[in-house]
């Protein structure tokens, strides 16, 4: 069996049939070459794989220091790959069903205080070329519920200022649409006015949100333009991108929002993963009770 054309059809079925996106693809492709390397090193062909050779693997992994979050997604991966070589015909059986994925617990996502949001916005230096921009990006990543990869993909034409509206395209390629607060359309206004003396490059016209140079910006910009503005407003918590979605969502939980409605504006496919914000503010859920319910009253 030639390797090279198996994970080629095999990342194709991903981006087509599963609709998985790209940056889940490369993940895909990450974990699974780490397999590859190890099956390499005992001279084991992919399709001669056993149980037992992908057990060793995972205590090999343990051994050396991966995550159990870690180790829990690359056997997700492995599955899913022989689970794909099973549907092409090249295996009877899948090698990797029984195998158990470590105890991970439950990890509830970090979030931000109202107060804690307004101490990074105030922080950002507007005299700086890029400050107008990263002031934006804050208050739509919290205004909005963004992912990273929605950001960074967000098209001017796809913003619709008197209706209010923004379309997004989510995980698997899925459009929807995104109310916008008032204080992002002012801000986005803002940022225009710094955008449009930019050079721009071509073909990076229609993308809101550019750097210096007028292409459109990475997620890994993304990631250390949040990192540094948290720094500098002195907040001590792990901030990312991911952190203003979680803020998004656990705000709009404990001012009554609908779980469905959460569910639709962060593009959720299932009710179980919007469930997660149920648990993050336990003390909050516990005063609401108490201040609210007849008998406490």
């Amino acid at each position: 069996m030639k390797i090279d054309l198996v994970l080629k059809k095999y990342y194709a079925y991903l981006l087509l049939e599963k609709s998985l996106s790209r940056n889940t693809v490369d993940a895909y492709k990450r974990d699974l070459n780490t397999l590859l390397k190890h099956l390499e090193q005992i001279q084991v062909d992919v399709l001669d794989v056993n149980k037992e050779h992908l057990s060793d693997f995972l205590v090999e992994l343990a051994h050396i220091g991966i995550h159990p979050r870690t180790q829990a997604r690359m056997i997700s991966g492995i599955k899913s790959f022989y689970r794909f070589l099973v549907y092409d015909k090249q295996l009877k059986s899948n090698p990797a069903d029984l195998l158990e994925s470590p105890k991970i617990g439950f990890r509830l996502p970090e979030v931000l205080s109202v107060a804690e949001i307004n101490q990074i916005v105030g922080a950002v230096d507007l005299s700086k070329p890029e400050g107008q921009r990263n002031k934006t990006i804050i208050e739509v990543l919290y205004g909005s519920g963004l992912r990273v990869s929605e950001l960074v993909n967000l098209k001017i034409s796809n913003v619709f200022f008197d209706e209010r509206f923004m379309k997004v395209e989510g995980k698997g390629n899925k459009q929807r649409l995104v109310p916008l607060s008032d204080e992002s359309l002012k801000q986005i206004q803002f940022w225009f006015l710094d955008r449009n003396l930019l050079k721009i490059q071509p073909g990076n016209e229609d993308f809101l949100f550019l750097n210096r140079r007028g292409t459109k910006l990475t997620r890994a910009m993304i990631f250390d333009i949040v990192k540094k503005m948290a720094l500098s407003a002195g907040i001590k918590k792990n901030v990312s991108p991911h952190t203003f979605r979680h803020s998004f969502a656990t705000h709009l939980l404990e001012g009554g929002a609908n779980l469905r409605a959460i569910q639709q504006l962060l593009g959720h496919e299932s009710i179980m993963t919007t469930e997660i914000y149920t648990h993050v503010d336990v003390q909050f859920i516990r005063e609401e009770i108490l201040t609210k319910h007849p008998r406490n009253k």
